[in-house]
């Protein structure tokens, strides 16, 4: 049967979618000579042998009330946080009699017995309410909001109010960065499709991880209370891989994250894609889609497609409709980055020949393209190309140094505050990834003094759910300034530690930052596995500036505004570049 492409596929979706003991000694000493029964428990490894009943919406709302429960004493309960049960399975344990509940009485009380079943929780002594001036503060509106009785919601109050508060299990907070990291998170890769337990396991996994550990949740589109019900079913109606896999880049993408952007694991997604590229690198200006350069010049006569002209249609649909059925598979933080992102994939798939309908100046036409591994292609390259054989400093004309971000290194930072020193003006690049960390020793060349330039939030593991402001952090003053202009470059490529640099350079005394909107997506990651072998990441802290201005979802938004136009592009110029030398040159004189 020949393999459809991603874009078609998509296009048929949008029109029809709809262990026993506790504690067991181990003189191999994996955990000083104990292993903990979470550690040693075997029993669901091979599946969970959950059969759901049909999904009513009363089940649904019932199974959502179940995922915010065990959420809650996933990360609160001395006993899950002792690592005395394995989380996962207690879960695949409580279904089965879970799932026979008749009415609300049935079901409060099924709840309370689960929680009662491991033991009295102690007096919390050390436990406080959120200090008034933490950013944000754990709530429990989930469940006084709800349906359920007063005994299961003192119960749920009682398990928060005496939370634990020593060495987690599951979770711990990065020390020197304070981004989560979630540990003995098993992602059951022996699963590439998970049975119906698993999959919803998956889904419960992530919600409680954002809604308790990602710092943006204020931020979504979507009120996320809301979220976890409205995927159950989706999740557990998926019927194979490509499905299960789908859902699970959808719910990712309510985070509105660009970080989550990657669905490491997800090999029939990837399969569905397809293996083969068009010649051509097309890109969002103005717009429209556009053929921006090549990925082989010596194929350009074979395409017969030249740069500047403007795709209209793939294999007869029109961008406008691929674009509109692919959103939702393409986590983001803004419009710029998606577009960014879905640009790389509405040129590739699994056949050998592609049509486009495209237009130039005064013509237009339709073209069958030839189709490539991207090892056949003599210059594939992925957001922007790099020239690893070029030095990332140089004179762009008299007086005007230029920095690209993408090749940097440590040790060229010295040589370029003696050779850009009397110039007047440096022009820093950013619409790339930085490939070394030189916010202060470069940062500090545009400052006279000590200044402030981010600050972060960071979560609490000892109370899930709350997040404070760390102290700011500042750009050295060396006492050898640069009193020139600084023009820092940015676009919707630069994204996390490219939108941390160009804050830095920002702080600098005689800088303007131009271009377009940044990716939306700073901070460190925290890596995410779920069941079926997938891997995720979230922004792991809040980043801000120091007057409290947020970053994530909005970029690093420029002085001046200026994107490329399409007729830029088919003069072969950088707009951006020219912008930044003129203005470097109407500063000075």
């Amino acid at each position: 049967m020949k393999k459809v492409s991603f874009v078609l596929f998509i296009f048929i979706l949008a029109l029809f979618s709809s262990c026993k003991g506790d504690v067991i000694i181990d003189k191999g000493g994996g955990n000083g000579g104990v292993t903990l029964s979470a550690d040693s428990d075997t029993e669901f490894d091979y599946g969970s042998r959950i059969v759901f009943p049909e999904l009513t919406q009363q089940l649904v709302a019932n199974l959502d009330l179940l995922g915010k429960v065990w959420g809650l004493l996933k990360y609160h309960h001395p006993y899950v946080q002792h690592g005395l049960r394995n989380w996962d399975y207690e879960l695949f344990r409580i279904l089965p009699q879970y799932l026979t509940v008749e009415n609300n009485q049935e079901r409060d009380q099924t709840l309370l017995n689960w929680i009662n079943k491991y033991g009295g929780i102690t007096i919390c002594t050390t436990c406080r309410e959120s200090p008034f001036d933490a950013y944000i503060k754990p709530n429990l509106l989930w469940a006084e909001e709800s349906d359920m009785s007063d005994a299961l919601i003192e119960k749920i109050k009682e398990v928060y109010n005496n939370r634990y508060q020593v060495n987690h299990y599951y979770i711990r907070i990065n020390p020197s960065v304070g981004n989560p990291q979630f540990i003995r998170e098993n992602p059951y890769s022996n699963m590439p499709y998970p049975d119906a337990g698993f999959r919803l396991l998956a889904l419960f996994r992530y919600w409680n991880m954002v809604h308790y550990f990602f710092p943006s949740t204020y931020l979504t589109d979507k009120n996320w209370e809301d979220v976890l019900e409205e995927y159950i079913p989706i999740f557990l109606s998926a019927t194979n891989k490509l499905e299960y896999e789908l859902a699970t880049i959808q719910v990712i993408g309510e985070i509105n994250d660009t970080h989550a952007s990657g669905l490491g694991g997800g090999t029939a997604i990837a399969e569905l894609k397809g293996s083969r590229y068009a010649p051509i690198r097309v890109w969002f200006i103005e717009g429209k889609l556009v053929v921006t350069d090549y990925y082989d010049w010596r194929l350009k006569e074979a395409v017969g497609i030249e740069i500047g002209d403007v795709i209209t249609h793939i294999n007869g649909e029109s961008v406008d409709f691929i674009v509109d059925s692919l959103r939702k598979y393409y986590p983001a933080s803004n419009e710029a980055s998606r577009l960014r992102n879905i640009s790389f994939d509405l040129l590739r798939s699994n056949n050998s020949t592609i049509s486009v309908d495209y237009y130039s100046s005064g013509s237009s036409g339709r073209r069958d393209i030839q189709m490539y591994t991207r090892y056949q292609l003599n210059d594939w390259y992925g957001t922007y190309k790099v020239n690893p054989n070029e030095k990332c400093y140089k004179f762009l004309e008299w007086g005007i140094g230029y920095i690209t971000m993408a090749t940097i290194q440590d040790g060229d930072v010295p040589v370029i505050r003696e050779l850009f020193e009397q110039t007047k003006g440096i022009i820093i690049d950013i619409r790339n990834y930085p490939s070394a960390h030189v916010p202060y020793t470069l940062g500090s060349f545009f400052v006279s003094n000590v200044v402030p330039f981010v600050k972060f939030t960071v979560g609490n593991a000892h109370h899930p759910g709350e997040f404070s402001f760390s102290t700011p952090y500042t750009i050295p003053g060396t006492g050898n300034t640069f009193h020139g202009k600084l023009i820092v470059i940015v676009n919707e490529v630069s994204q996390s530690n490219a939108e941390f640099q160009a804050m830095a350079f920002r702080a600098g005394m005689n800088t303007i930052v131009i271009g377009s909107t940044t990716a939306g997506a700073d901070g460190n990651v925290s890596e995410i596995w779920l069941p079926g072998g997938l891997r995720t990441v979230i922004s792991g802290i809040g980043v801000y500036y120091p007057d409290g201005r947020q970053t994530q979802r909005i970029g690093i938004v420029p002085d001046i505004w200026i994107e490329p136009t399409i007729e830029g592009i088919r003069e072969g110029r950088d707009e951006l570049l020219e912008m930044a030398i003129k203005i470097i040159n109407e500063d000075s004189g």
